[in-house]
């Protein structure tokens, strides 16, 4: 059901779940969509009280939102002479046809050849295979130069996965042994896919950001901080 409620004379429409839950529960989400649930029997003079109790944090999720939102990155075209961001590094791509469809890179060119050059979703698919590829090898062998100073507390070698994700440059889920990465950090200068590496396996001996876990984050990475200003200049519509 949607709704809408005036914050700070701003009006912020939001939409209405009732379901069986004890609490009420206020989502915010990266496409600046607000979300709440609350039981069936909960009023919605209370539901309207709790937003107001919370507008600071609504107003601010939400110009954060929006901010993030001006730098996205814009669709590609897979065109010739299009940039693409590998490791820090803008390089050109050239489209070329060919009998099968593969990428190679001097770092200076990107090469693309492909059967039909006017096919944009087979471009698309080429180009989104190889970038998967290049971040998978790099970010391995990452993992393999980190892991032993994490290994020595016990900490078991995980399973590395790989996906697109909305504003996350990676995820740890130390229970299942899971550490998951952003495609998009290959685009990040090596020095920065280090710093996303070594947070997410300190998360295996700190689950959550406390105190503890930036006493070892610095342990094992004394200059994280400058590691995580640069890597913010790439992604500045990303979040930690």
């Amino acid at each position: 059901m949607k709704r809408s409620i005036k914050l700070d004379g701003r009006t912020i429409e939001y939409d209405l779940e009732r379901k069986n839950v004890k609490n009420l529960n206020l989502r915010i989400k990266a496409d600046q969509s607000v979300h709440v649930s609350a039981n069936k029997n909960v009023s919605e003079k209370i539901i309207q009280d709790f937003l107001q109790s919370k507008s600071d944090y609504i107003l601010q999720a939400l110009n954060r939102y929006a901010e993030m939102a001006k730098y996205a990155p814009k669709p590609k075209m897979y065109v010739d002479g299009e940039s693409f961001r590998i490791l820090g590094h803008d390089l050109r791509l050239k489209v070329i046809q060919g009998k099968k469809n593969h990428v190679i890179s001097d770092e200076i060119y990107i090469t693309m050849t492909v059967k039909a050059p006017n096919d944009a979703a087979m471009k698309q698919r080429t180009m989104d295979n190889w970038i998967k590829k290049q971040c998978q090898e790099k970010i391995q062998a990452v993992c393999g130069s980190v892991y032993p100073k994490f290994q020595k507390y016990g900490v078991q070698f995980p399973t590395l996965r790989f996906r697109n994700m909305v504003s996350r440059w990676g995820s740890c889920q130390p229970n299942r042994k899971i550490l998951t990465f952003n495609i998009e950090l290959i685009e990040a200068p090596l020095s920065c896919i280090e710093y996303v590496v070594t947070h997410e396996f300190v998360h295996f001996l700190q689950p959550n950001h406390s105190r503890e876990f930036y006493q070892y984050l610095s342990m094992f990475m004394p200059d994280w901080k400058e590691r995580k200003k640069a890597l913010e200049k790439t992604f500045r519509y990303f979040e930690q």
